[in-house]
């Protein structure tokens, strides 16, 4: 069922693309799969963002609350609860989407992982299969093989996309507001050790995998930018239209 609901359609979408594409570019075929899937689930992309961003904000809040109630948790815990219905933020929410485009990105790591000519039999009858891909890329990059310089911008694109939607580091003002403390230290560090495993990992993957990581952290870095400034626009509108009230 994965391969005939997943893998199948994004396998043929990348071939119709290859086919299409003057000179045959893979690389250009592989960039154009990527926006083309990233476009499909951008409803879902911009509502992980949007939570995203409304727990950062809430943040100061939280931790409040948590110094406040530090003695009591079961407490803590229901006035953290009572925030976010209050706010109509679900903690969850932003985790969600993800969830959904996990077949979609599995089915790409597989397709490249395994490499693509291994199975041009899946092709659909209307669709030419081609007798080979040729997978260098511009003229100059072999995306069949690992790339360093690609996995060195996809993990230097992963740190920004983290860096915009990261938590300042709070202040400890009390013995209660350790943990606080050190939960910013971890995010502090996971901030640099995911862009690491990232590069890590992609100098031991294909290249045409790579690049596709490059290329969707970098149109989320763009679906950031974009909901972010809509964000500010509307906070903006509210403020102006309490000064005329």
């Amino acid at each position: 069922m994965f391969i005939k609901i997943f893998y199948q359609p994004v396998l043929n979408l990348l071939i119709l693309l290859y086919n299409i594409i003057p000179f045959n570019d893979f690389g250009v075929a592989i960039i154009l799969l990527t926006v083309i899937i990233k476009l499909i689930f951008w409803p879902l992309g911009g509502k992980a963002i949007k939570s995203q961003k409304a727990l950062q904000d809430l943040q100061p809040k939280i931790d409040k609350i948590k110094e406040e109630y530090k003695d009591d948790k079961v407490a803590s815990s229901q006035k953290i609860m009572d925030l976010y219905k209050e706010n109509k933020i679900n903690p969850f929410s932003s985790c969600l989407p993800l969830l959904i485009q996990l077949p979609f990105l599995w089915a790409v790591f597989r397709i490249f992982r395994s490499g693509v000519e291994t199975n041009l039999d899946l092709v659909y009858s209307f669709i030419s299969r081609p007798e080979t891909i040729n997978t260098v890329s511009f003229g100059l990059v072999d995306l069949g093989v690992p790339n360093v310089y690609l996995a060195i911008l996809a993990g230097l694109a992963q740190f920004w996309q983290a860096k915009m939607v990261s938590t300042k580091k709070p202040e400890v003002k009390t013995p209660g507001a350790k943990d606080e403390n050190m939960m910013a230290i971890m995010n502090k560090q996971m901030l640099f050790i995911m862009p690491a495993v990232t590069v890590f990992i992609g100098m031991s993957l294909p290249g045409g995998l790579t690049l596709y990581w490059l290329v969707i952290t970098l149109v989320t870095i763009l679906q950031q930018l974009l909901v972010f400034k809509k964000k500010r626009n509307q906070n903006v509108e509210v403020i102006e239209g309490e000064i005329i009230k």
